[in-house]
């Protein structure tokens, strides 16, 4: 028996148990049957297990500052910064790279946007980061912190990183002193 069957003979059914009502009325009653409800509560379920199991969405806290292109956010993610390389631990400014980046995102709330690649070889997440209206990726580099590295194919904002390189280059700022 085809859906359409089985719709028209519910339909019937209804018809039968509440008379000619308005079509309102019997609309109502066959969206509001006991199985339609048990279906939504069935497809509820699913969406939210669903959603539980997705990757971190793209507002988070972030929890810990790792270094000037590293964080860690509420998940124990760890998220790596697209476009930009700061100093590593034991490398020059690598402290005052790392303490403008607890400046500018440790305890607050990041909005993270993906580019192509959705993690790096060690596992990281990569993503812009963003505090408010704040391009972190672009402050980090604007302040002499970090430089800007292309890592294809995650390049969508490279032109601008490479600019806002050039003036912090220019003005001495950071490690460009």
């Amino acid at each position: 028996m085809s859906t359409w069957e089985l719709l028209i003979r519910r339909g019937n059914r209804l018809r039968q148990a509440y008379g000619e009502a308005s079509g309102t009325l019997r609309l109502f009653a066959f969206v509001m049957g006991f199985t339609d409800k048990l279906v939504i509560l069935f497809f509820s379920a699913v969406l939210l297990l669903s959603l539980a199991c997705q990757q971190p969405s793209n507002l988070a806290v972030v929890t810990e500052v790792i270094d000037g292109d590293t964080i860690v956010i509420e998940g124990g993610y760890h998220v790596r910064y697209i476009g930009i390389d700061a100093p590593e631990s034991g490398e020059s400014y690598y402290l005052e790279a790392k303490m403008t980046n607890q400046d500018l995102v440790e305890g607050k709330k990041v909005r993270l946007e993906s580019d192509i690649s959705d993690k790096d070889s060690y596992g990281r997440l990569l993503r812009y980061v963003y505090v408010g209206d704040n391009f972190v990726n672009a402050e980090m580099v604007t302040r002499g912190c970090a430089w800007a590295v292309a890592y294809p194919p995650d390049v969508k904002y490279q032109v601008y990183l490479e600019a806002v390189e050039n003036e912090a280059r220019q003005k001495g700022r950071g490690f460009w002193e």
